[in-house]
């Protein structure tokens, strides 16, 4: 049974293999971007703080073509499927995060969720044909290609850093506070 913080966020394991820990941290993180989304209309989910022009909606539509285009897209090798395969990124690199303005929140939540859960179905599939020392099928210019392992560290890091973006946001729509 998996242990259940103050925020119904599952707790990454205390002593586990290394599997299990990396899966454990990332899906702690996957919890807290959607603890700090839940339950906001568009005006919550547009807010910005100060200066920045990032938004939770932003924040989960990045989120979401993150998890396709590391998973899906380096990981296994497959082409970006929609809405991420007509976008032309040369043109707008941050397309993902001003139009989530032109979606719904629950266009935003479902998009991630769904990216969410393709990846992990992407990921157990890694583990079981290659564990975690499988190279990606894509790689870097200079050939090298990062490992299942350091795409789950990069992820978590990638979580982690805008998760605390989502705090200061969250804050500023409705004062809900948390680690």
């Amino acid at each position: 049974m998996t242990d259940l913080g103050e925020q119904e966020r599952p707790e990454p394991p205390l002593a586990a293999d290394e599997t299990a820990t990396l899966l454990g941290f990332l899906e702690y993180q996957r919890a807290t971007l959607a603890w700090k989304c839940t339950g906001l209309d568009p005006e919550g989910l547009t807010a910005t703080v100060g200066s920045s022009q990032m938004t939770l909606g932003g924040l989960l539509k990045h989120l979401a073509y993150i998890e396709a285009d590391w998973f899906s897209r380096w990981l296994h090798g497959r082409d970006r499927q929609p809405p991420w395969d007509t976008v032309d990124w040369k043109a707008d690199p941050d397309w993902e995060w001003h139009s989530a303005a032109e979606d719904s929140p629950e266009q935003l939540l479902t998009l991630w969720q769904n990216a969410v859960a393709h990846s992990r179905s992407m990921v157990a599939d890694a583990l079981a044909n290659g564990g975690l020392e499988q190279p990606a099928r894509r790689t870097w210019p200079d050939g090298r290609a990062p490992s299942l392992r350091w795409i789950l560290c990069h992820m978590i890091e990638e979580y982690a850093r805008h998760n605390g973006h989502a705090d200061l946001l969250r804050e500023s729509v409705d004062g809900l506070t948390g680690e």
